[in-house]
């Protein structure tokens, strides 16, 4: 049996009308390529029945694979469930909602053949409102900050990615999962190009900036301990400046006979010392609640069927 060339994953959530369009857009250019592909749809419970339309695809066409999650896990964790089940000595990851440009796989295609193992569709024009590329470009400046890596706007999971690539980030089994992340992480020789981005035609994105900002958190807390270190800093800091406000209401003292005023300061003070206490002991206990999630070594998702698998 020859080996199957590409493998183009796509997670499926809200977006039941694409479906049709994207595997005859697929279908088509990928066609270009190589009759040898498998398109893996992986439905993560989407509450619009877009099972059957995966299984009416399947049953069309044995190139197509469907996934059936047994509940809705998050796009990531279904991303996931796919690169787990590819085959293909090239894999392409992309959003069901076609502002993905099936089209520009072939793109992708050919500038990992001038020897790359990663490459990854820069959207030059972005087609989104202006809340979500905000919220987009706000999660990036802080996971930047806190993680310590470079993160482009412009750049999401559509891209190819050679199978080694792939197995590479296979291994990454902890349960805060961002697949760009990763990507990044991994190293391989990599390079990044213009696509173009289409704008959305059917449903809502899924990802508000309450999301995002959960995303935020996980990925930071997953990643980095900077947190902790920033705690520590904080704490040495104002340690200091106490001893030197102590110091100097010594010498008001002694020197100019002005002593200490009254309870308002030293509440407040208090109050603040608490308020940074509790502050701290939380993002210890995030960590802690991490470290817990990871040990009980729970599956990163549950199948419920597959078809053509």
């Amino acid at each position: 049996m020859e080996s199957v060339k590409i493998s183009v994953i796509s997670p499926i959530y809200g977006c039941k009308e694409c479906l049709f369009e994207l595997y005859d857009r697929l279908v088509k250019t990928l066609s270009q390529i190589t009759e040898n592909f498998e398109i893996i749809l992986v439905n993560d419970a989407c509450p619009q029945a877009s099972w059957e339309r995966i299984a009416m695809l399947c049953a069309k066409d044995p190139r197509v694979k469907g996934i059936n999650l047994s509940r809705n896990f998050g796009q990531h964790y279904a991303i996931t469930a796919g690169l787990d089940h590819a085959k293909g000595e090239w894999v392409v990851v992309m959003d069901c909602d076609l502002q993905d440009r099936p089209e520009e796989i072939i793109k992708l295609y050919n500038k990992a053949l001038d020897g790359y193992d990663i490459v990854f569709g820069r959207r030059a024009q972005r087609q989104d409102s202006f809340i979500k590329r905000f919220g987009s470009m706000a999660f990036n400046r802080v996971l930047e900050y806190f993680t310590e890596t470079k993160h482009d706007n412009s750049i999401a999971n559509f891209g190819i990615y050679a199978h080694k690539v792939v197995e590479t980030i296979n291994r990454y089994r902890e349960h805060s999962r961002d697949f760009l992340l990763f990507a990044q992480m991994v190293g391989f020789k990599k390079v990044e190009i213009d696509i173009e981005h289409a704008p959305r035609v059917h449903g809502e994105s899924s990802y508000n900036f309450s999301k995002l900002f959960r995303l935020a958190i996980d990925s930071i807390i997953s990643h980095s301990n900077k947190p902790l270190r920033l705690s520590i800093q904080l704490g040495f800091f104002i340690a200091l400046a106490s001893l030197v406000y102590a110091s100097w209401l010594v010498i008001r003292y002694f020197f100019y006979h002005t002593p200490a005023e009254g309870w308002t300061s030293l509440m407040v003070s208090m109050f603040f010392m608490f308020g940074l206490l509790f502050a701290i002991i939380g993002i210890t206990g995030l960590y802690i609640g991490k470290i817990f999630d990871e040990v009980k070594r729970r599956p990163l998702y549950l199948i419920q069927e597959t078809l053509n698998l």
